[in-house]
């Protein structure tokens, strides 16, 4: 009972303005009240009651519309939609019906779109196309069975039933696929978030923990430490390397290398960021010349977490303009162990420097390791 209930006043006066109309359409096809009100009671109200059930019945289930309209569905072939002779019969036949009409056909080809629009399963459909169908048949059997009788028949099945119910599931499938492409754009937007947290994860936090872990090493390197305070300054550089791995590890979870995006820019400028490398123990050289690059941070973020990684101890320089930066460190000074890398870090800066139309080299050289981003 609750699909018959209407939402809003707005589908009470649709479905009373429907009634309406359909019951104007079968008083057309009914006895003329003039000529015989008893005729007209018999035949003509049952129909306008009738009518009234199937607009109760067709907003929530337009198939049943369509059952209930099957007596005055296009069974009087006298009247259709167009008019054509089959001179190519033998005897040839002249003013033969296309798709015959009757009052209440556009009411049922309605309800038969709405039937294919609204109905996940076909066979329904499928089932009430054989009662038709029987109908037709029968009729045009009862007729004469002529070939102009099939032909009219055959006609008002495909133009009152079968294309509307189709043109209505074909409607239903785009909205589908539309529905299944929204979601497949939700999906991916969340995966590019994902992987926007993962490098920002990468960049920052693998960056102040490579900072945690130069300065732990020089606390471990320092003689005016006694043996007990060394042994705490290696427990917490390996403690770095260890909270780095599982960074590694959940960077893993989170990126997706098939969805890349840019991050937002960092508000933090490259001076500011190579001091903060310098007050951890980085020896470091800073050449900035004129404006910096929008993506100078995270190239020298990136460099100086590397150089800090694979080489601790090695002095660094970077250098910026605007079409390029550059971030050299020498090789690796002391016996400290280099700390782990998932090589996540250079994927994405590569990604978000593709995407600024630059290029991106990184590689050993015969004093190191260079990093060079280009811009346009």
């Amino acid at each position: 009972m609750n699909r018959l209930r209407r939402e809003s006043r707005r589908q009470v006066v649709q479905d009373v303005l429907l009634w309406c109309l359909l019951s104007v359409a079968v008083s057309v096809m009914g006895p003329d009240p003039l000529d015989g009100v008893a005729d007209f009671g018999l035949v003509t109200v049952p129909r306008i009651v009738l009518m009234g059930v199937i607009v109760l019945v067709g907003r929530p289930w337009p198939l049943a519309a369509v059952a209930l309209l099957l007596p005055l569905g296009p069974w009087d072939f006298r009247d259709g939609f167009a008019t054509t002779d089959l001179a190519w019969l033998s005897p040839p036949s002249t003013g033969v019906k296309i798709f015959p009409l009757v009052p209440v056909s556009p009411f049922v080809i309605w309800y038969a779109y709405l039937s294919g629009r609204r109905l996940p399963r076909v066979w329904p459909a499928l089932a009430l196309a054989v009662v038709a169908t029987a109908i037709g048949v029968g009729l045009a059997l009862s007729r004469g069975g002529t070939l102009a009788l099939w032909v009219t028949m055959t006609s008002g099945l495909v133009g009152t039933y079968a294309v509307p119910y189709l043109l209505g599931l074909l409607r239903r499938r785009l909205l589908q696929q539309r529905e299944q492409a929204r979601r497949s754009t939700a999906e991916q937007a969340r995966l590019r978030e994902r992987a926007r947290i993962a490098r920002h994860m990468h960049d920052s936090l693998g960056h102040d923990l490579a900072l945690i872990a130069v300065r732990a090493a020089g606390l471990e390197m320092s003689p005016s430490l006694d043996p007990a305070q060394v042994k705490a300054a290696g427990e917490l550089r390996m403690a770095a390397a260890d909270a780095t791995e599982r960074l590694r590890q959940i960077i893993g979870v989170l990126r997706d290398d098939a969805d890349a995006a840019p991050l937002a820019p960092v508000h933090e400028d490259v001076t500011a960021l190579v001091e903060r490398a310098r007050d951890s123990g980085m020896r470091i050289d800073l050449d900035v010349t004129g404006p910096a690059p929008g993506l100078a941070h995270a190239v020298v973020q990136e460099g100086l977490t590397n150089a800090a990684k694979h080489a601790p101890g090695a002095p660094v320089t970077v250098e910026v303009t605007p079409n390029r930066v550059t971030v050299r460190n020498g090789p690796a000074t002391g016996s400290r162990p280099p700390l782990p890398s998932g090589g996540l870090g250079l994927a994405g800066l590569r990604e978000r420097v593709r995407l600024a139309d630059g290029t991106l080299t990184a590689g050993p050289t015969p004093t190191g390791w260079t990093l060079t981003i280009t811009l346009p």
